[in-house]
């Protein structure tokens, strides 16, 4: 009895290595989704208030009650009714006759992979004034104690899972039957708790988590809005299905002989179900080619838990008490299992960091890219441990001593328990795609101006300021910001270094004020567009800006 408990106590200090490296490596928790447009534009000046205003985000996304809000000039609320969403697009309705201004749009929204996403954008009717004022950063957080807690939890369900599959695999398959079955029985049922509390702190921290509340502002209603969504019908699954595998699995552990094959085969189907339900509501799910993701990631997580199980109950029960002849028919089989379990580790996660990283420069840029690569350090000292444990499995005659053996799968345990930390962290971290798709917003390729004389203010929209064909948008006010009639529009460009003489640029009435235009820039560079707006017969304005076209 002493012995099985220094034996699990020792396994149990490998996971508490493991925390240590989910404390050093876990960084800032970073949504997974991006805005990459909305109408208005963040930052620009539209002419008439506009009924709507629409985001469109890199995935899916799903709306969270309360957290979108458009706030008018005089910080009163200008939005209109409940947001829609569709996909990656949410809509939010506007009062009618806006006011003049700078408006500000806070949004807070849950990507498809259940991470949050929040931010602020502002746009302006008429003319810029003073955003108005709101408490953005509050709007926009995670609270730091929930956010330090999250990985630790994933790590816990990790360990789960490490110490139900593997195990549960070599009891059934390799276990002597001589051999008692109450220490693995004690390793297994800590394997389910592990995995049961992580779901039920998932659960639970997933409402401040989306909500930017705290760890114990969590109400009622939050964790029905949680059990509602896809991330809360997916743990509902993973929890159903733990509790049905526990069950199946008693027979097992007591060693009775009354388990038949259908239980067998039963735990496996279960086994596959309650795999799927980790990348279901991780990277996978966003990623571009989904469902190869999420069969990648599951396959990933089954390879770990059957090898590193396997070197538990090989470290802690079958090189301890199994004989010499016992141990000639396990190792060989054990270790067949070991090198299917690390090729098929390899291969999916290599194609999975493609996947997520899907540049070169994202592997040494970002911190999601910075994390793969060590891992991929530690994988292969582990690797290289696992490769020296099958040649000592394959030298090791039937009479020698275990012992080597056992320091060679410590040594593998020890590094694995830290490789498990790394992961927990990089399910909390952007991955580069997501990065990217954020940079290429459609404000990237707009340019806004507003030119001023005494007389008129001229806002100019072109749009994308890059080769090719473009349009253009004039708008024409008082200094005191109305529109201004304009009886005739005129517009050149030019580019002086390449020796491009002013093209003239035909503009069509579409109000009094505004008026547009559609021209083809043929060459990059720094272009200098000139704009003429008559008034009456014998006022007008003339304006010039530069503008760098891509």
């Amino acid at each position: 009895m002493t012995v099985d408990r220094r034996r699990s106590a020792t396994v149990l200090l490998g996971l508490l290595i493991g925390m240590i490296g989910v404390l050093f490596s876990a960084g800032p928790a970073s949504a997974h989704a991006a805005l990459v447009s909305s109408d208005p534009n963040n930052g620009n000046i539209v002419p008439d208030a506009p009924n709507k205003v629409t985001l469109t985000f890199s995935e899916s996304v799903q709306l969270i009650p309360g957290k979108i809000k458009v706030l008018g000039p005089d910080s009163s609320r200008a939005d209109a009714g409940e947001p829609t969403v569709d996909g990656t697009q949410v809509t939010i309705p506007l009062r009618s006759g806006g006011a003049r201004g700078t408006y500000l749009v806070t949004y807070r929204v849950v990507s498809a992979d259940s991470h949050p996403v929040a931010g602020t954008i502002t746009y302006s009717v008429g003319a810029a004034s003073t955003p108005p004022s709101a408490d953005v950063a509050a709007e926009t957080r995670v609270d730091p104690v929930v956010r330090a807690i999250i990985p630790i939890g994933k790590y816990l369900g990790y360990a789960g899972l490490v110490l139900l599959v593997g195990p549960v695999l070599v009891l059934a398959l390799l276990w002597p039957q001589r051999l008692s079955r109450r220490g693995p029985g004690r390793l297994i049922w800590t394997g389910i708790g592990l995995v049961v509390g992580s779901t039920v702190l998932a659960i639970w921290l997933q409402a401040p988590y989306t909500l930017g509340t705290g760890l114990l502002d969590v109400r009622v209603g939050d964790l029905r809005d949680v059990l509602g969504s896809t991330f809360g019908a997916v743990m509902l699954v993973r929890l159903a299905v733990v509790v049905a595998a526990a069950f199946l699995l008693r027979p097992l552990l007591v060693g009775s002989g009354s388990e038949s094959r259908l239980d067998l085969a039963l735990l496996g189907v279960l086994g596959v179900a309650a795999l799927a339900t980790w990348p279901l509501t991780g990277h996978p799910t966003a990623s571009p080619v989904a469902g190869v993701s999420v069969v990648l990631d599951a396959l990933h997580l089954a390879a770990m838990s059957v090898w590193l199980g396997g070197l538990v109950m090989l470290f802690a029960f079958l090189l301890p008490r199994a004989n010499a002849r016992e141990l000639g028919a396990i190792l060989p089989i054990w270790s067949r299992w070991a090198a299917t379990a690390v090729s098929a580790l390899i291969f999916a996660g290599v194609v999975q960091a493609l996947i997520e990283v899907s540049s070169l420069s994202g592997l040494f840029n970002s911190a999601y890219g910075r994390l793969i690569l060590v891992k991929v350090g530690l994988a292969a000292i582990v690797i290289a441990v696992a490769a020296f444990s099958r040649k000592l499995v394959k030298d090791m005659s039937a009479e020698e001593s275990p012992r080597v053996l056992r320091r060679v799968v410590l040594a593998e345990l020890g590094i694995t328990a830290v490789v498990l930390g790394v992961t927990a962290a990089l399910v909390q971290i952007s991955p580069p795609r997501s990065a990217e798709a954020s940079q290429t917003t459609q404000t990237d390729t707009t340019v806004t101006r507003t030119l001023t004389d005494k007389s008129m203010s001229l806002q100019v929209d072109v749009y994308p300021a890059t080769v090719g064909n473009n349009s253009m948008h004039l708008y024409a006010y008082t200094p005191d910001n109305k529109p201004q009639p304009v009886v005739e529009w005129k517009a050149t460009a030019a580019l002086p270094a390449q020796g491009i003489e002013p093209i003239e640029i035909p503009l069509l009435r579409i109000t009094d004020f505004h008026a547009i235009g559609d021209i083809a820039l043929p060459q990059a560079g720094e272009w200098t567009f000139k704009f003429t707006a008559r008034t009456s017969d014998i006022d007008q304005s003339t304006f010039t800006m530069a503008v760098k076209i891509r």
